[in-house]
């Protein structure tokens, strides 16, 4: 199939599109896209290409982009800290499958968890709550989302307030400042 492309006062009008991979296509009088094919294609392509980082593990202290790093107390309590103090800001990133960690406060054993209302906490047990993706931002943070989704289906983001205390998940989301976080080595 051939482009035919008409040029009218500034604007540029395709008629019909060449058939490529994930733009619309003319099929019998209508437009099928097909994006969603290729970005399943894609995902798998990206997924077989980063399969050696599996069981990666990364210490790093996660510092919040509202100036805070991020904690796991001895009780499991989870919130904020102006200070790098090692002892409870290192946290062991053990990344589970592509794009999924689990985070651990490496000092006091406890894995960062969210239940389905967003609420953040810590627990020795690790299971479905304890999963997150990660996702690097265009502006160089991460993103931590629970994989469970909540109880309306919304998604869950890890977030720390102005005030360094956690921010329900289910009112967090991916482009305010708390929920991007930077991977620090620890000093």
């Amino acid at each position: 199939m051939t482009a035919i492309a008409v040029l009218t006062v500034g604007a540029l009008c395709v008629v019909a599109a060449s058939p490529h991979p994930g733009g619309p296509q003319l099929t019998g009088g209508s437009i099928r896209n097909n994006s969603f094919v290729v970005e399943q294609k894609l995902d798998r392509e990206v997924r077989s290409s980063y399969r050696h980082l599996e069981g990666d593990i990364r210490r790093r202290m996660l510092f919040s982009a509202t100036r805070f790093f991020l904690r796991i107390s001895r009780s499991g309590k989870v919130g904020g800290i102006k200070r790098k103090k090692r002892r409870f800001t290192l946290m062991e990133i053990k990344s589970v499958d592509v794009g999924i960690v689990a985070i651990k406060g490496l000092n006091t054993g406890f894995f960062l968890a969210m239940n389905s209302h967003g609420k953040i906490y810590g627990t020795k047990e690790f299971d479905d709550s304890c999963y997150f993706r990660e996702r690097i931002q265009e502006n160089g943070y991460n993103t931590y989302r629970a994989l469970r989704v909540g109880e309306t289906g919304q998604q869950l983001y890890l977030a720390l307030g102005f005030d360094g205390k956690p921010r329900r998940g289910s009112r967090a989301r991916a482009n305010h400042p708390s929920t991007h976080f930077l991977p620090m080595l620890p000093t």
